[in-house]
């Protein structure tokens, strides 16, 4: 692999305050130098070792480690615009609407199955994300589950088994019968291509035991595990993750008290999707009463065809800002960092040495500009393990982006 120097940085947010300014650990007029994909200096331009293969001069840029998004659900095929429009007339969402993605994943073939996600992935890319967690979900039977992981896998490494996402209509009369087929034969096979087990743990979807009893298989079966929490409405979503010892307990919408406390003793991370309480028109979850309780926040896009139909990480951060409650500095590091924590990950979501050389330049003197210029495309290239790639422009004339 090659070395590269990223000169001329206006401002570089490392995300570590010992690195720099602030709770963004800024750095003024700095440099990023990678060797091997992997950060060997951020600092003071003038400190920067220069004799590298390769170099870019960003002419007073902003940069800031690449978004590292802990929530997706890319595999899938159909349309669900529909759906979207009736919600913004005023119907309430509701979770059955999974079953209709269901029914045109199944039938979709392999190929376009492939070509959507890869043009979702990559439209993330352009957007800043550099890492990205993808679930299946819209399979629910072992060999369509089977075949979404493996799609899954030749984009990322955080693959995620939600066969736990809703029963499918074949089983909607013997919901026992379904669990049985998760625990003793889709989990396992599951875990031979996933990192992850996800569980839907909600009125509509499954019930605390039943998902408790997913969550166990995955755990003997050496997945780590993950949660949609108390999305729709409060329930012990929440409190299952921590108990459980998940890595992330997602959406939490709607939190009690004991919710957060429970959250605040744990290592499980608090994972808002505010894009989807956009789409949804729910509230938003209370990300102040979250920090101040020294929980560890994420942000993520949710994207998926129903509820969140979107890959901008750069929109969950100003709806953070504007609903939830997070400070523009806060929103930035549950992106970055805060989505490491939530993957369990220490390479990435910094840019500090050591960390894999992944980040964001923008057309932008700080990276406070992501949220005050509200939906500009200012994402001018990524660098993805220390090699530079295309950003929005580059991703709309077609250009691949790494």
């Amino acid at each position: 692999m090659t070395s590269l120097a990223v000169t001329g940085i206006g401002v570089l947010m490392t995300g570590d305050p010992e690195q720099g300014e602030g709770a963004l650990g800024l750095v003024k007029d700095a440099a990023l130098v990678a060797d091997g994909g992997v950060v060997v200096y951020a600092g003071p331009g003038a400190g920067a070792p220069l004799a590298t293969d390769e170099r870019l001069d960003v002419a007073g840029r902003a940069v800031l480690p690449g978004f590292v998004d802990s929530h997706t659900h890319l595999v899938f095929a159909g349309d669900r615009a529909g759906e979207f429009v009736a919600r913004m007339a005023g119907r309430p969402y509701r979770p059955g609407g999974i079953i209709d993605t269901v029914r045109a994943t199944r039938a979709a073939p392999a190929d376009d199955l492939r070509r959507r996600t890869g043009r979702l992935v990559a439209e993330a890319r352009a957007a800043g994300t550099t890492t990205i967690e993808i679930k299946t979900g819209y399979g629910l039977d072992p060999d369509h589950e089977q075949a979404h992981l493996e799609l899954a896998a030749g984009f990322t490494d955080e693959v995620t088994f939600l066969g736990a996402h809703l029963v499918p209509p074949e089983f909607a009369s013997d919901r026992a019968g379904y669990l049985d087929l998760l625990v003793g034969t889709m989990v396992p096979v599951a875990a031979g291509r996933a990192r992850w087990c996800d569980v839907f743990c909600e009125e509509g979807a499954f019930d605390v035991d039943e998902s408790a009893a997913v969550l166990d298989a995955a755990g003997q079966a050496g997945l780590g595990l993950r949660v949609h929490a108390n999305q729709l409405g409060p329930g012990g979503g929440v409190q299952l993750a921590c108990r459980m010892g998940a890595a992330s307990a997602d959406h939490c919408t709607h939190l009690a008290p004991a919710d957060i406390d429970a959250l605040s003793g744990s290592a499980t991370v608090a994972t808002l999707l505010p894009i989807s309480d956009f789409c949804t028109r729910q509230p938003y979850p209370d990300g102040r009463a979250l920090l101040d309780a020294g929980v560890a926040v994420a942000l993520a896009s949710n994207c998926n065809p129903g509820s969140s139909f979107s890959t901008s990480m750069p929109l969950a951060l100003a709806l953070a800002v504007r609903e939830c409650g997070l400070t523009v500095d806060e929103a930035l590091l549950a992106a970055t960092a805060g989505g490491a924590a939530a993957l369990r990950r220490s390479d990435v979501g910094r840019l500090v040495p050591g960390r894999r050389a992944d980040a964001v330049i923008l057309d932008a003197p700080h990276p406070h500009h992501l949220v005050y210029r509200l939906g500009a495309p200012l994402v001018w290239a990524v660098v993805q393990a220390g090699l530079p790639g295309g950003g929005a422009e580059s991703h709309r004339a077609g250009r691949p982006v790494s």
